[in-house]
């Protein structure tokens, strides 16, 4: 597998750009952990027989939770 990595800033971003790019960064995290605390508390709040119809274990319930904010 091939990739580029480049820090080449592009011709028509603004000095505004370059200081908003962290803090849009910051807000998708912060919304990834939403995500992420919203599944735990709607997982966690199950029970083991409803658990188990879902095909999971209360164990998997973190990465459960993790991969549908964070996708790994």
């Amino acid at each position: 597998m091939a990739y580029v990595s480049s820090t080449h800033r592009p011709s028509g971003w603004a000095l505004r750009d370059l200081l908003l790019h962290p803090l849009g960064n910051l807000h998708r995290h912060m919304q990834r952990r939403c995500v992420y605390v919203q599944t735990l508390r709607e997982l966690t709040a199950l029970s083991d027989r409803e658990l188990s119809d879902l095909g999971l274990h209360r164990l998997m319930i973190r990465a459960v939770a993790r991969d549908a904010a964070y996708g790994k």
